[in-house]
């Protein structure tokens, strides 16, 4: 397995579980109360900042167990990363018409956050899945 379809794999692992533990904690906060009355902003931040500072230190760490060069990449690792990183940006993309409805329908700042945290997990998500499977397949059809 290359050092970049390790990084993928701990992208994932990092957006799931800093979601799932964001979910876990406004979900208890609400207390069966409405969600949008949850105080989101801090859990938001500090999960958010945990899940980078989680996936510099596990990159840093792979980088320096690989040794001497593990990090090099070739045209085929540049090309993987650039059309991975686009089908990941649509969904960034429908995340931002999402938020951009949602405020133009004055919805409460919860669920705009809420929708914008959301994109970004699925964007990573998508964009290390498709890395993964091009490294698995051996790379992108070239039209």
């Amino acid at each position: 397995m290359t050092l970049e379809e390790k990084r993928a794999w701990v992208m994932i692992v990092a957006s799931v579980g800093g979601y799932a533990i964001y979910v876990a904690v406004v979900l208890g906060r609400a207390g069966g109360g409405p969600l949008a009355d949850v105080a989101y902003v801090g859990p938001l931040l500090w999960i958010i900042g945990g899940a980078v500072v989680a996936a510099i230190v596990a990159h840093i760490a792979m980088a320096i167990a690989g040794g001497h060069g593990a990090d090099r990449t070739d045209e085929r690792d540049r090309e993987i990363n650039q059309v991975s990183e686009r089908i990941g940006q649509s969904i960034v993309v429908i995340g931002a018409l999402a938020a951009l409805i949602m405020a133009m329908a004055e919805m409460r700042h919860f669920w705009i956050a809420n929708a914008i945290y959301l994109a970004f997990v699925l964007s990573s998500v998508l964009s290390s899945l498709a890395k993964i499977a091009a490294y698995r397949k051996g790379g992108f059809q070239t039209w």
